[in-house]
């Protein structure tokens, strides 16, 4: 027979990837990735902060050790993931201007993140990469969908605060 701990340690050990992968993620995005399963994760989450192997502040989760820094842009695009979590496969954090990285239904998901006036160089930076991955672009506002202009993009999209993401689609099919 298992003991608790062997039981839980998968769920704890893929909890702490993904704080330490996503810092500053909320406990509701948090939970979302391990649907039907709110209740452990809620207690691994409290297990795992009095270990002091996590850490708490303003609401949001970091890896122990290292500084409570929020990348709202890496927040927002794991919004996107939540979207498909329930399809993905593999997902991870990724390098400018793509925040991250996921498979879903055997295809491979880039999600990049636009700030506002940063649109020309986030569109010469994704012109460069060769991939053959699903692209999206995370913007803070639909009017940057005219000014960025780069070959493969499945779709832009935007993220408010409680995670209610928006998709869209250039005019043409792009």
């Amino acid at each position: 027979m298992k003991t608790r701990a062997e039981i839980y340690a998968n769920e704890a050990a893929d909890l702490l990837r993904i704080i330490t992968m996503y810092p500053g993620l909320s406990e509701t995005q948090l939970l979302r990735f391990h649907p039907g399963k709110e209740a452990t994760v809620k207690a691994l989450l409290s297990h795992l902060g009095r270990q002091g192997r996590i850490l708490t502040e303003n609401d949001a989760y970091f890896p122990a050790g290292s500084p409570p820094k929020v990348d709202q842009a890496l927040v927002r695009a794991v919004w996107v993931l939540l979207d498909f979590i329930g399809r993905a496969d593999y997902h991870a954090a990724a390098d400018f201007p793509v925040k991250l990285v996921f498979f879903a239904d055997g295809e491979l998901y880039e999600v990049a993140y636009a700030a506002d006036g940063q649109e020309t160089l986030v569109s010469h930076a994704l012109r460069g990469s060769k991939g053959g991955s699903r692209r999206m672009i995370v913007l803070d506002t639909p009017t940057q969908i005219s000014k960025i202009d780069c070959p493969g993009l499945s779709a832009f999209c935007t993220v408010s605060a409680d995670g209610q993401t928006q998709y869209f689609k250039k005019a043409g099919g792009t």
